[in-house]
């Protein structure tokens, strides 16, 4: 031991008189870069942390008005008609106008990620002037211009009672999603039945995803009535199922219907509950446990969790969000748990005008 420490104290010696051999000038040359590489670190580590999203439960207070005008009156409304709401405000750190433009369409872009139904009931200035009057999925879509995906995104326009569960974090709540709610919305519909209902509500505790939501998904994505990819569609001699449209892509019905049987075909899911229970864990991994735990989220994916932004989006619809935001408020209603422990996730972005966008 004593001869290890001795090498040891002549290996220091050693490096003592090294250092004290380097010219003056050397020494503090070298002072000066590493005061330089430290402060480069610094620096951009503090633009790292600063560009970092971020969660914060609204206390009442802690909101700028200055940098996010017109939020907070409306979500103290809100939470003063709903005294069991949470609020928590998602900080995207994402410029108002970059969000739009990435959101809206572009001649680099050859499917647009926003549609609107060809209906009278939209604006002539809600349709992309880029494609105009062409026809995309099963030829009754439009591509959404900028203004129409500006009114559908600026979460001031959803900071209300009939459009606010876009907000809603999707998780299963103890007390708060029934059989008998699910039974309300489902009546007269392909899911109806105490046995689906119960089938829901499990599902939804089993993965931790609120039941209203599934149920909700399920019937925008299939219509009250269902259709042939929830009632049996046979792919390769097998009867198969995919409720929830997964994989349901292309630009005719005949391509759409096939490549959502092909992905119910691969997966195994040859019966409703086989694809109910591999649909509700799709979601969840595919998108709740990536941060798009939203209505709003899934459909506008401005959550760079996986390190992507706008690439990953549940549905091409813009209306999407809304209309199930609204199916999903009837199923709370219905129940009477609308006024449950329920938490909203609220959306900031940077520089967002005074004015809110305008239909």
């Amino acid at each position: 031991m004593k001869a290890i420490i001795e090498k040891i104290q002549d290996i220091l010696n050693k490096l003592k008189y090294m250092i004290k051999s380097i010219p003056i000038g050397i020494k503090i040359l070298t002072a000066i870069i590493l005061i330089i590489i430290i402060a480069a670190i610094s620096i951009s580590f503090i633009i790292v942390e600063a560009s970092k999203q971020k969660y914060e439960i609204y206390d009442g207070t802690n909101l700028d008005e200055d940098k996010y005008p017109g939020y907070k009156e409306l979500i103290d409304n809100l939470q003063a008609t709903h005294p069991n709401w949470t609020f928590t405000l998602f900080y995207t750190k994402l410029d108002w106008n970059e969000v739009i433009a990435n959101e809206g369409h572009s001649d680099l872009r050859t499917n647009p990620l926003n549609l609107i139904p060809d209906s009278s009931d939209y604006l002539d200035d809600w349709r992309c002037a880029i494609c105009g009057d062409k026809r995309y999925d099963n030829g009754t879509w439009l591509c959404a211009s900028d203004k129409a995906i500006r009114h559908q995104m600026d979460p001031r326009n959803i900071l209300n009672e009939d459009n606010t569960f876009q907000f809603l974090e999707l998780k299963y709540t103890e007390g708060a999603q029934t059989a008998e709610g699910i039974k309300s919305l489902t009546e007269g519909s392909f899911l109806e039945g105490d046995s689906i209902a119960q089938a829901l509500i499990q599902a939804g505790e089993n993965a931790n995803v609120d039941a209203y939501f599934i149920t909700s998904r399920l019937i925008q994505e299939q219509g009250r009535s269902g259709t042939v990819l929830s009632t049996g569609y046979e792919y390769n001699g097998v009867t198969v199922y995919n409720p929830f449209n997964i994989n349901a892509t292309g630009n005719s019905s005949e391509e759409i219907l096939e490549n959502a049987a092909k992905y119910a075909y691969e997966q195994g899911w040859d019966s409703l509950e086989e694809a109910l229970i591999g649909g509700v864990h799709f979601v969840r991994t595919g998108y709740i446990d990536i941060g798009q735990n939203t209505l709003y989220l899934q459909k506008f994916d401005v959550v760079n969790q996986d390190k992507e932004l706008y690439t990953h989006q549940y549905m091409q619809n813009l209306l999407a969000p809304k209309s199930e935001a609204s199916n999903m408020k009837t199923i709370y209603e219905a129940s009477g748990t609308v006024d449950a422990n329920l938490n909203f996730i609220i959306p900031l972005y940077e520089n967002m005008p005074d004015e809110i966008s305008q239909y």
